[in-house]
C-alpha cells in the first residue's frame, strides 16, 4: 500500500504524497493564503517553516505560547487580526485546533502523526494536514498532505509536479541507506556517531548554536521576490537538500514499511511517555496527554546544554531545539509576539527526549534540575 494510501485510510482524508513536510506546507499555504496577508504561527518551530511563510509572501505575525505545552495559547492571541492560522503541535502535544474555528487552519503535524484529539487524528481539523515520514516513522524523508476536498487535492497535484524536481535513483539509494544507517545507530546508542555521520553526509547544517544563519541582507533581497521558493531555496533546504526531488519507488516502498511498523512501535511510545511524565521536570501538558503516543516528550531543565551532553554520553539523542523564537531571530521580517516571556523559556530550557529510549534517559534525567519558573 502507498504511503498517501496508508495515511488516508488513518485519516478518511484525501491524501497526496509530497517530497517533504515543507514543500507540503509551502503548497498549502499558497494555496489556501494570498500574498500579503498575516499568519498567526508559533515562534517555536523549524528554520525552514518560517522561511517557507516568507517565500509565500505572507506575513508571521508570532503567536504568545502556553507555557503548559509550548504551543499557541489563543486566549492570549488576537485572532481578529489575521488571516490565517499555522499550528505546530509541538512534540506531538496538540494545538487547541478547535479554538481557530473561523479560520483557515493549517495544521503542520510533522511531531503529531499518532496524536489524537476526541479520538480524532490532528491533521483533519483544519483546510489541510501536512504530515512528515522523517519524524515519527523515521524513513529521512517524504510526507503527506491531507485535505477534505477532492478539488483542493487536484489543484495542490497541478502545483506539486510543477515545482517537482526529477529523481536520481543513485540519491534515492544514498538516502534510505544513511536513514537507515542513522536509525541502527541510535537504536544501538551509537549516539555521537550517528550525529557525525549525520554532518559528515550533509544531512545536518553548521549552526551557530540551534538556528542556521538568518543571513538578513539575503533574506530582504529574497522577500522582493516572494511568493517565489526558489528565492528562498538556500534557507529551505537546510538539512534535507532534495526537499523538493520526486520520490521513486525504493524511497515510497521505505515510508510505507516505516509507516506499518508504526503500531507496532506504539505501546513502547506510550510507556516512555508515562514513565517520562513522571519526572518534575516534564512540561505539565504532557501529564494530560499520557494516551498519545508524543513524538518527543520535553522536559524543562535549569541547564539544558549539560543535559543534553550527559544524554549523549548514555547513548540518547535529543535534537529539535528551536532557539531563539523566530522574533528574536528575525525580528525584521516577524511581528512580535506580544508575550515573547513564554516562548523564550521554551526556546532555553526545552530538552526533547525520545519516549522509545525513557529507559536508558530515565537514571540520567533525574538528577536534571528543573527550569525556573515562567509567568506570560
Amino acid at each position: 500500500m502507498s504511503p498517501e494510501a496508508l495515511v488516508a485510510g488513518r485519516t478518511g482524508r484525501h491524501c497526496l504524497a509530497v517530497p517533504s513536510n515543507r514543500l507540503g506546507l509551502y503548497l498549502a499555504l499558497r494555496h489556501w493564503c494570498t500574498p500579503g496577508q498575516r499568519l498567526l504561527m508559533s515562534p517555536i518551530s523549524a528554520d525552514e517553516i518560517l522561511f517557507l511563510v516568507l517565500a509565500a509572501g505572507l506575513r508571521p505575525v508570532i503567536a504568545p505560547l502556553s507555557p503548559a505545552d509550548g504551543n499557541i495559547d489563543p486566549a492570549a492571541a488576537d485572532l481578529t487580526s489575521v488571516d490565517a492560522v499555522l499550528t505546530t503541535n509541538l512534540y506531538g502535544l496538540p494545538d487547541r485546533v478547535s479554538a481557530f474555528a473561523g479560520k483557515p487552519l493549517i495544521e503542520d503535524v510533522a511531531h503529531g502523526i499518532e496524536t489524537t484529539v476526541g479520538g480524532r487524528p490532528l491533521g483533519t481539523f483544519g483546510v489541510a494536514g501536512v504530515y512528515s515520514f522523517s519524524k515519527h516513522p523515521g524513513a529521512g524523508s517524504g510526507g503527506v498532505i491531507a485535505v477534505e476536498h477532492r478539488a483542493d487535492l487536484r489543484a495542490l497535484e497541478r502545483e506539486r509536479d510543477r515545482l517537482l524536481l526529477p529523481g536520481v535513483f543513485a540519491n534515492e539509494l544514498h538516502s534510505v541507506l544513511t536513514s537507515a544507517a542513522r536509525r541502527a545507530a541510535l537504536r544501538l546508542g551509537l549516539v555521537r556517531p550517528a550525529l557525525k555521520l549525520s554532518r559528515v553526509l550533509g544531512m545536518e547544517e553548521p549552526r551557530d548554536g540551534y538556528r542556521i544563519d538568518p543571513r538578513p541582507d539575503d533574506v530582504r533581497l529574497a522577500v522582493k521576490h516572494a511568493p517565489d521558493l526558489a528565492a528562498f531555496d538556500s534557507w529551505v533546504r537546510a538539512d534535507l537538500h532534495d526537499y523538493r526531488t520526486r520520490r521513486g519507488p525504493l524511497a515510497r516502498w521505505y515510508q510505507s514499511r516505516r509507516l506499518r511498523a508504526l503500531p507496532g512501535e506504539r505501546d513502547r511510545r506510550l510507556a516512555g511517555v508515562r514513565l517520562l511524565a513522571r519526572l518534575p521536570t516534564a512540561a505539565a501538558a504532557v501529564r494530560d496527554h499520557l494516551d498519545q503516543p508524543l513524538f518527543r516528550v520535553p522536559l524543562l531543565v535549569a541547564d539544558r546544554d549539560a543535559a543534553i551532553a550527559e544524554l549523549e554520553r548514555h547513548g540518547v539523542a535529543t535534537g529539535y531545539l528551536y532557539d531563539p523564537p523566530y522574533d528574536d531571530y528575525l525580528p525584521e521580517f516577524t511581528e512580535a509576539s506580544p508575550a515573547p516571556r513564554v516562548a523564550r523559556w521554551w526556546g532555553r530550557h526545552v530538552l526533547p527526549v525520545d519516549p522509545l529510549y525513557a529507559g536508558r534517559a530515565l537514571p540520567v534525567a533525574r538528577a536534571f534540575a528543573p527550569a525556573p519558573s515562567v509567568t506570560p
